[in-house]
Parts: structure tokens; C-alpha cells; sequence
């Protein structure tokens, strides 16, 4: 049940989010005098509408984005006599990019407003700790454990002190295979014999160390089944770093405090932008029973269930950081200067302004606007790429979702 309620949640909140987006459109696009023919939520089929004033309201049958229809937004849009003047393409450049820039403004306010909320409701965790694969302690090797679960003690060196790994080092990949969570890399130990390869950074610089595996009894729950048994599984004495605990804020010293994390967190968003191209093939992998890493793109399919996850386990602040993420990594996304992007109208307003500036400083008068047909075939490709990722991520969610837990 907890889990149900955590989809709907989460996909409300991305409903939300949508619609407060293409508002940010509406009402900068209203303010300037532009005309909005029609708002609507989701695409295809027609669910409810209603009319107010000269704008029609309403939702579709697929939540899978929304449209805000301002009159004109291209010169090639059919305009009524009461449109021709308001046309957006006929506005001034700084009008027509800051309704471009309002939807993407409103999903980096919703992101502050729901980290604000997380500092004054939780806490905020470091965002610049170790990553999760930085070894911790390092150790013997324990060959078995206590009933209560607790290791044998043991002493001496382990594998690792053996091998030459230290504490600080950032395991990405053992034996060729990477590991994203301490979870999956002691998971990929485990299941290792012999001499492995552990590839990690230190100070910046990756590397291949040969580890030799100890192998030692263990309790060992199945995933599958909750079951708890005694296995023979690979070990190599290395803890993890221990997790600071979350900085705690009241009314006032949240402001500063969620504004430094957004800043942190917005960082990290660009960053998993630019990866994201490189992570598609992890999905596609994924696709074939390929374990699924954590940091792989995920739709809202995914991120829905996600949210399931995280109101079944009772980890509400972890909800409410994914939804915030999510409104980054959306708002920067629409910054991108593709169409159908809004990054994508913005370029090619300001591509207008410097074209004209040029053909003053020549004594030629002003050019005509951007003939959007002929960058249709541009965006037909990037919406059918987008469309391909939506499809690979929505079927990568639904065989071989992410698991946090």
C-alpha cells in the first residue's frame, strides 16, 4: 500500500511540476501582452477542458509532458486577425527570451522550495563526501561470523592492505565490471575467487590493482526470497567511509544553507547532463538482464517507482531530493540549444539579434524572422532521439528497474 501511494505521490509531483513549468510560459507570456491560445496537461487525447478568457485549460490522456500554446510563437503559425499584432515572433528579443526562460525559472524554484523544506524537515546530507565506493578502514579478513552476525575477530593484514589498496580509494570497476554502490561492490566481492582486478582512482589518477580474494563464511540474505543463510563468499578486509550526518538548519539559517546545496546539487545535475549520453548503452545492457547501475538515465516510469521505493521504506527525505532533482536536470535539459527545446527558441532569438546587429553596422535593415521549416529536419532528429532514449529508459524501468533497497 505504501508503495502504491509513493507511485501516485511521486507521479503528482512530476504533474506538478510540469504544469507550474509551462505556467511559468503562460503568465510571463500573458504579462507581456502575447496571447495564449491554449494550456494543457499531457498530450494526445482530449480528457476535460475549459475555457477562461481567451485561454483554453485542459489535460490529455498522456502524462508524458504539456504545452503551453502562445499565438505565434514562430512566424510560420497561422494567426487570427486579433493575433497578428501580439504574435510572439514580432515581440522584442528580451521579451520573447524570458517567456522561454519563465518554465525553466519555475523548475529550479520548485527544486529550491522542496530542498528548503528538506533542510528545515531532515536535514541536508554533503554533497562533495566520498563517493560511495571510497574504501574506508581496511583490515584482516574475517573467515566467519557470529550467530548475532557480528565477524570472528582476526588479525593481521587483508587482501586489500595486501594488494596495496588504501583507505580513500574509489573503487569504479572489479574484475571489468563497475560498481556504483557499496551495496553492488561488496556484492560483486562476494560472488569473486582468486585474483580479481580492482580498478581505482587515487589522487585523480585511475588505476588496475590485482586483489587476491579471501574466501570466508558469511550470513547471506537472498534478495529474492528475504532469506538469510550461510554461504561461502569472497572477502577482502576494506570497510566503507561512514556517512556524515546530515546538517541540520532552522527558519533562517535554511536559506543560506539550501541555497549553497542547490548550488551543489545544480553542479551535479550539468554533470550527469553531459554523461548522460554516455550511460545509454549501460541501459540498453540493462535491457538484457545486464545489472542495472544506480547512476544509469531513468524515465518517470522509474523514477515513480523510485518514489515507491522510497515512501515504502519510510525514506521521505530521499523522496523529496529525488523530486527535486528531477526539476534540475529538467530545467537544464530545456536549457539545451536544440529545438524542440526552449534553449532551442531562445538560440534562435538571439541567432536574430546578432544577425540584425551585423546587418546595421552594414546599412541593411532588419532580416526576416528564422524560417523554422527549415530547421524541422534538425528537430525531427532530436525528437526522434528523444524519443528512442523515452523508450529504452521506460522499458530499462519496467524489466530491470533501479533498486535502492
Amino acid at each position: 500500500m505504501a508503495f502504491a501511494l509513493g507511485v501516485v505521490l511521486f507521479a503528482l509531483g512530476i504533474g506538478v511540476s510540469i504544469a507550474l513549468h509551462e505556467f511559468g510560459h503562460l503568465a510571463v507570456a500573458k504579462a507581456f501582452g502575447m496571447k495564449v491560445r491554449r494550456y494543457f496537461i499531457g498530450f494526445g487525447p482530449k480528457v476535460f477542458s475549459f475555457q477562461r478568457g481567451e485561454t483554453e485549460y485542459g489535460l490529455k490522456a498522456i502524462p508524458a509532458g504539456g504545452f503551453c500554446d502562445i499565438a505565434g510563437i514562430t512566424a510560420m503559425d497561422e494567426l487570427e486577425p486579433d493575433e497578428v499584432d501580439r504574435a510572439m515572433y514580432k515581440q522584442a528579443w528580451w521579451k520573447r527570451v524570458l517567456v522561454m526562460l519563465a518554465g525553466v525559472f519555475m523548475n529550479f524554484v520548485i527544486g529550491l522550495v522542496l530542498i528548503y523544506s528538506l533542510a528545515l524537515g531532515w536535514g541536508l546530507p554533503n554533497l562533495n563526501q566520498a563517493p560511495q565506493t571510497t574504501l574506508g578502514d581496511l583490515s584482516c579478513a574475517a573467515t566467519s561470523q557470529n550467530a548475532d552476525g557480528t565477524l570472528v575477530d582476526c588479525s593481521g593484514t587483508g587482501p586489500a592492505q595486501e594488494a596495496g589498496l588504501r583507505p580513500g580509494d574509489e573503487v569504479l570497476a572489479i574484475g571489468g565490471q563497475e560498481v556504483d554502490t557499496w551495496n553492488a561492490l561488496v556484492a560483486r566481492i562476494q560472488k569473486s575467487t582468486g585474483t580479481v582486478d580492482f580498478t581505482i582512482k587515487r589522487d585523480g589518477q585511475k588505476m588496475d590493482v590485482p586483489v587476491t580474494v579471501a574466501t570466508v563464511q558469511r550470513l547471506v540474505k537472498d534478495t529474492n526470497t528475504d532469506t538469510v543463510s550461510e554461504q561461502t563468499v569472497g572477502a577482502i578486509g576494506a570497510g566503507s567511509v561512514p556517512a556524515e550526518p546530515l546538517r541540520q538548519y532552522n527558519g533562517f539559517s535554511a536559506v543560506p544553507g539550501s541555497l549553497v546545496f542547490t548550488g551543489d546539487l545544480a553542479r551535479l545535475s550539468f554533470s550527469a547532463l553531459l554523461d548522460f549520453p554516455s550511460r545509454i548503452p549501460a541501459v540498453v545492457r540493462s535491457i538484457g538482464g545486464a545489472e542495472r547501475g544506480q547512476d544509469t538515465p531513468m524515465s518517470i516510469v522509474g523514477a515513480s517507482r523510485l518514489g515507491g521505493d522510497f515512501a515504502e521504506n519510510d525514506a521521505w527525505a530521499s523522496f523529496i531530493l529525488l523530486l527535486a532533482q528531477l526539476n534540475f536536470f529538467l530545467g537544464l535539459i530545456n536549457l539545451l540549444p536544440l529545438l524542440p527545446f526552449d534553449g532551442g527558441h531562445i538560440a534562435v532569438v538571439i541567432y536574430e539579434k546578432i544577425r540584425d546587429a551585423l546587418r546595421r553596422l552594414f546599412g541593411k535593415k532588419a532580416g526576416a524572422p528564422v524560417d523554422y521549416g527549415k530547421l524541422m529536419p534538425v528537430t525531427l532528429v532530436v525528437a526522434v532521439l528523444l524519443g528512442a532514449v523515452m523508450l529504452l529508459t521506460v522499458t530499462a524501468d519496467i524489466v530491470n528497474p533501479i533498486k535502492i533497497f
